[in-house]
């Protein structure tokens, strides 16, 4: 078989053009790893999946994530939006309100709330740890925290399948306005194996309660539109410290992306087990068939 269905969607978002794209091949079977990494390189989209069979009978589905250099463990975009297009196509069906997907993290439940243009889709993102508390004067975040005005909890390296140095700072114009040192987010990134600094700032807007930036370092250099992933280690950060917002179930939503041209809302929320869930809407852009040489 060389043609697929295929489908490309904003994630995080209820229109097109504001969330992060992403490319689905839903029948993704036959296909190996060379031809994969090869189809994620031409759609030069941060991420691609590819569906296959689950391998657990308790999967209603499984999933490979490819960006155009690597394969990648974990993304929250990619698993929310490919779960969007599952349903989309009827390929699957939540089993008491939820989806179950495989791969490499291991199955993780998606939760599945309302249909059609209002169905929002949270999945349960892998524990995410603290690995290191800083200073902003330490040697390898001084110069990527430079002219920033900070907030009051301290930087932190968390780890939640990738990692992240977060930051916090003094309130949403400060986060709004900042300029990335990418020189020195790239050192940062490549001195510590982490994906880059992620910044984030208390907001008094009433539809989002935080507003966020992730500058990736390595391996490429580019502002983030929207990141589901990041956004988990930042909620697991906030309940270490006791600092998430007071708001029902812990549940709140994240602005990302305006400065790059996007206009990402994500919802987050911590359940009674204080496993993350992050997710939101997306909406289906490209849908048709992908002609590739089996």
């Amino acid at each position: 078989m060389s043609q697929r269905r295929y489908v490309q969607l904003d994630v995080f978002a209820s229109r097109a053009g504001a969330g992060n794209p992403l490319a689905v091949v839903l029948d993704a079977e036959g296909l190996d790893d060379a031809q994969m990494q090869a189809i994620a390189k031409w759609t030069r989209l941060p991420e691609t999946t590819f569906v296959l069979p689950p391998v657990s009978d308790d999967a209603t589905h499984r999933i490979r994530i490819f960006s155009p250099r690597r394969e990648v463990p974990f993304a929250g975009h990619p698993s929310v939006g490919t779960a969007h297009a599952l349903l989309d196509a009827g390929l699957a069906a939540p089993r008491d309100g939820l989806l179950v997907q495989d791969g490499i993290a291991g199955k993780l439940p998606l939760k599945v709330v309302g249909e059609g243009s209002e169905r929002t889709i949270a999945v349960r993102t892998p524990r995410a740890r603290v690995q290191e508390i800083a200073t902003p004067d330490d040697p390898r975040l001084r110069d990527a925290l430079a002219g920033l005005q900070l907030g009051t909890l301290p930087p932190v390296l968390m780890d939640g399948g990738r990692r992240w140095w977060l930051a916090e700072l003094a309130n949403e114009t400060e986060l709004r306005n900042a300029q990335p040192n990418w020189n020195a987010i790239v050192e940062l990134a490549n001195a510590t194996e982490s994906m880059g600094l992620f910044v984030y700032a208390r907001s008094d807007d009433p539809v989002y309660y935080y507003a966020v930036r992730a500058f990736v370092g390595a391996p490429a250099q580019f502002e983030d539109a929207a990141s589901g992933a990041a956004n988990a280690t930042l909620a697991a950060w906030l309940a270490e410290r006791g600092a998430l917002p007071d708001l029902p179930g812990g549940f709140y939503r994240v602005s990302q992306g305006r400065e790059v041209g996007h206009d990402a809302i994500i919802e987050l929320s911590i359940d009674a087990d204080g496993d993350v869930w992050s997710g939101g809407r997306a909406v289906a852009v490209v849908t048709g068939t992908l002609d590739w040489p089996g």
